[in-house]
């Protein structure tokens, strides 16, 4: 299917604000309700799937399309709106070609039962990291890309020097005290895990490899000020399924349910696996040490939230934000719902408190509906247990949203939280500012974006330099 052929499928990935949008445009001129504050510079991103061409529109699953940044860039109160597509090589070879070349996830079965070998698009659609003043959009199934800032043009893919070698997660975590950033990838053939520490020179110096029993789809980890920490759970990829055409992964609870908690430079033979309820998660919100324990908060559901069951009910695999506590000199492990009322993802915390004590989170709530949907942005208080929701309202879809701190600031919440928010019923978008100390007040600002901005995966602030 091409760019000039109307969408029209039920596949909920390509209707609604899942539609993609093709034009990439520049725009200073954003009406704009309320004021821009003058004391954040930076830009706020969010990366997500827009696909160019869609090879099966029923077939189609959310994690196949290309990649598409949008990014509000905001400086001495005024602010200006970018979309750029991810430009892989697939994106180029199809654009050249005028046709799809790569398949979908839900086709890569038909593919081997005949067997054939289809490559793999690395889209770079999934979530960005700023690391030693270099912006990177991710895929988990491939190699990290540059892209440049403010102007979100693509530079091509990069290893680090050739220092990493596995495929690079989605979610890797940056400590801000040392300025290392901690990686990992996981395949379909062993090794299942593999882990890199890439040091402020841009090079790995440190690489390890992790024994886990099946491979698994381990989404996300944390870091601790000396630990890194991966989830072992049930998701497990089922070829068996695959070539049926159900999908890729299965849930399989004799994979067990466990948390490997690894010294930050430490490898196989020093990683402790504490077990956990069955559950799944597929963000963390962060970790941190006190005392002998590693405590450890993430969105815990019951069920893995790509995975569907006959008979489940959608709540089943939506995330509430959970604890675990794990004692590293007794091994002892206390789990308990920090929120029991509210389904959420995409946990968020100031970014300068990864991997160490923070009080609040962030994380957007969901609308539990037949297709799941977000319409509110909830605050966590780790020290008074305190839970405030900010409602966008009945027709508001909205995404992850990030902390941004004031320029100055000294205070952890001393700041706003920025997303995207979607009016269904006008079919428009806006990048609404919240007032992160005065959560249930109206935006700060409420900026107008010229086009659509579909619903998409993860979001980044970077800090003017």
């Amino acid at each position: 299917m091409s760019t000039a052929d109307a969408i029209v499928i039920n596949n909920p990935f390509l209707t609604g604000n899942n539609e993609p949008v093709y034009e990439e445009i520049t725009t200073t001129e954003l009406e704009v309700i309320g004021e821009v504050p003058a004391d954040i510079s930076g830009s706020f991103l969010r990366t997500g799937p827009n696909p160019f061409y869609v090879p099966d529109e029923e077939k189609y699953h959310i994690f196949d399309g290309d990649g598409m940044i949008h990014g509000v860039s905001f400086k001495d109160g005024k602010a200006t709106y970018r979309n750029r597509f991810v430009q892989s090589k697939g994106l180029e070879e199809e654009r050249t070609k005028g046709e799809w070349i790569y398949p979908g996830l839900n086709m890569l079965g038909e593919y081997i039962a005949k067997g054939e070998a289809p490559g793999v698009k690395n889209t770079g659609n999934t979530a960005m990291v700023f690391h030693q003043g270099q912006l990177y959009t991710m895929m988990e199934g491939g190699t990290p890309y540059r892209i440049s800032l403010p102007e979100l043009e693509t530079e091509g893919e990069h290893d680090f020097d050739g220092t990493v070698t596995h495929n690079f997660t989605a979610h890797p975590k940056v400590d801000a005290k040392t300025g290392e950033m901690m990686t990992f990838g996981y395949g379909l053939q062993p090794p299942f895990l593999s882990y890199s520490v890439v040091g402020t020179d841009g090079r790995a110096s440190h690489a390890t490899e992790i024994a886990i029993p099946k491979p698994v789809m381990m989404h996300d980890c944390a870091i601790t000020e000396n630990y890194t920490i991966f989830p072992d759970l049930p998701l497990v990829f089922d070829f068996e399924k695959m070539m049926a055409g159900e999908g890729l992964v299965g849930w399989d609870p004799s994979n067990g349910c466990r948390i490997g908690i690894v010294p930050r430079r430490g490898d196989d033979s020093s990683i402790r696996w504490f077990e956990i309820e069955e559950s799944f998660l597929f963000h963390v919100a962060n970790a941190f040490e006190e005392g002998d324990d590693v405590v450890f908060q993430a969105c815990r559901s019951d069920r893995g939230g790509i995975v569907t069951e006959e008979g489940a009910e959608v709540k089943d695999q939506l995330g509430q934000l959970h604890e675990w506590r794990f004692n590293m000199r007794s091994g002892a492990v206390q789990s308990r719902a920090i929120d029991r009322e509210f389904h959420c993802d995409f946990p968020r915390i100031n970014d300068d408190y990864v991997g160490y004590k923070n009080r609040y989170t962030y994380a957007a709530r969901f609308r539990v509906e037949d297709m799941p949907t977000f319409d509110g942005e909830m605050k966590y208080d780790n020290e008074t247990g305190e839970i405030e929701m900010h409602y966008f309202g009945d027709h508001a879809e909205s995404g992850e949203a990030v902390f941004v701190p004031r320029i100055g600031s000294t205070k952890e919440d001393d700041g706003y939280v920025i997303c995207f928010v979607y009016d269904r019923n006008a079919g428009t978008s806006e990048c609404q500012i919240l007032d992160a100390q005065n959560w249930h007040a109206d935006p700060v600002a409420k900026i107008k974006i010229p086009q659509r901005v579909p619903h998409g995966f993860h979001a980044a602030w970077v800090p003017h330099g």
